[in-house]
């Protein structure tokens, strides 16, 4: 879904001008990784919408080993581990509302959590509960209202952007020229310049939105946070991104299917079978991995999501190109 053939991207300017002017105005340079800096964030980064690299760290490609061997069986790479990745712009941080809110109201896109009129909203049980019992469908969850449209609490333009299906990231993508990261991409800048096979969360030093304490039930918050943060609280990796790890996961333009070595070729899979996906990688861990449940708070790790449902732990960044 390209937008551009409706909307030329000088006209796209006008229009953010005149529906943003005042989030804008405050969209001054701020210095991330910080949780006072990023309660400061107005959700935009400097020059948006007027550099098309705004908000965007370079990454120098390189070689890296794919996947984890001693975790958990989908991450496995006992063949062709090593790839490599040419050199890309990325996100410095996931999507955030007032990044979408932008793109919204240049276009006017629907998500398709609004077509649908609900979408899968965490709710902490009192106690232990079979297996995903924590998970609703509540009536009139979206973007706009993640915690469903009775909630009190209101989205804050620096948190990212959730209830977000793969084809809403796309369309946005798609509007400002981007792409959505292949999971090669996505791990080889999570784990930074670091040679190891892995990079995780650390518990003790906390670095990360995760969860702490007993999942689901017993949510200590020693992050500071219960539920989703805004973007930029904790330091940067490496290469310069936020929230690589944690807050929410975070969609990969790569069809899901068993582990790495079953991906072999998977491009030329998905470009001939494409309409018949409908499980696709996400990668980093959210607020609600735990070291009791989902130990998914690291750069190898990978989970499947349905492309159309939204939902409260996954978002997004994007990925340009380098003529």
């Amino acid at each position: 879904m390209n937008f551009f053939k409706y909307l030329t991207l000088p006209v796209v300017f006008l229009l953010i001008t005149a529906c943003s002017e005042k989030t804008t105005s405050i969209s001054k340079e701020v210095k991330l990784g910080g949780k006072t800096q990023c309660q400061q964030y107005s959700g935009l980064p400097q020059n948006w919408m007027k550099k098309p690299e705004a908000g965007m760290v370079k990454i120098t490609g390189g070689t890296f080993q794919i996947g984890n061997n001693e975790s958990y069986p989908e991450e496995r790479a006992l063949y062709q581990s090593e790839r490599t990745v040419t050199d890309f712009w990325m996100d410095e941080t996931e999507v955030t509302n007032a990044q979408f809110e932008s793109f919204v109201k240049a276009t006017g896109y629907i998500t398709e959590a609004e077509k649908q009129g609900e979408a899968a909203v965490f709710i902490p049980p009192q106690g232990q509960v079979k297996e995903l019992a924590w998970w609703s469908l509540v009536k009139g969850a979206s973007w706009k209202k993640p915690w469903g449209e009775n909630a009190s609490r209101q989205i804050l333009p620096n948190e990212p952007v959730r209830m977000i299906t793969l084809k809403d990231a796309i369309a946005y993508a798609d509007w400002l020229g981007h792409e959505l990261p292949t999971e090669e991409q996505w791990e080889y800048a999570a784990k930074g310049f670091t040679k190891a096979r892995d990079v995780s969360a650390d518990l003790e030093h906390i670095n990360a939105n995760v969860w702490q304490g007993e999942f689901p039930y017993q949510n200590d918050s020693k992050d500071g946070f219960t539920d989703v943060a805004p973007v930029g609280c904790f330091a940067a990796n490496g290469f310069g991104l936020y929230d690589m790890i944690g807050n929410v996961w975070e969609y990969t333009n790569s069809p899901f299917s068993g582990t790495h070595d079953d991906h072999m070729g998977v491009q030329q899979l998905k470009s001939h079978q494409a309409s018949t996906f409908n499980q696709y990688t996400i990668k980093g861990g959210s607020f609600l991995c735990a070291s009791n449940y989902c130990m998914r708070y690291r750069a190898s790790a990978r989970h499947s999501q349905e492309a159309d449902l939204g939902i409260s732990h996954v978002g997004f960044r994007t990925v340009k190109k380098i003529k």
